[in-house]
């Protein structure tokens, strides 16, 4: 039997049409998940409820990256606030060793819904973080 290694967390990179540089230090993929539907037929005998697949629900990419002078995430951030509303591809690419892609997860029609500052303290001395939050329509997984 082959020995098959998992791939490490932390050689990804995330790509976002039209933003040129984006850096990231923690992404969390979206939770894809689908409701259940119980019901009971009418004629049926037993308590017992049959289950039928729902709708598909998807959670939010989360990215995380420490603030440096790149204002282009804000100000897609402001557009949507200010009502010009626009969706962006985002793809998240997991990469092995060699940094060869092997996979990619592709949300569709993205935009961000949460934007979260630093928290900043005068006794430390860590990297000033920012998170952003961005929903999709739909997730493909290649």
């Amino acid at each position: 039997m082959p020995d098959v290694q998992p791939y490490r967390n932390f050689n990804f990179v995330v790509e976002i049409d039209g933003i040129e540089r984006a850096s990231f230090s923690e992404a969390t993929v979206p939770i894809a998940e689908i409701d259940v539907v119980e019901y009971r037929e009418g004629a049926d005998k037993t308590s017992v409820s049959r289950k039928l697949p729902g709708r598909l629900r998807l959670g939010n990419l989360v990215l995380r990256r420490g603030i440096a002078d790149d204002l282009d995430l804000w100000h897609w951030f402001q557009k949507v606030a200010d009502g010009e509303f626009e969706r962006r591809n985002v793809a998240v690419i997991l990469l092995d060793a060699t940094r060869q892609p092997v996979r990619r997860w592709l949300l569709h029609d993205a935009w961000i819904v949460k934007f979260e500052g630093p928290t900043l303290n005068a006794k430390g001395n860590e990297v000033a973080i920012e998170t952003l939050e961005l929903t999709c329509e739909r997730l493909e997984v290649e």
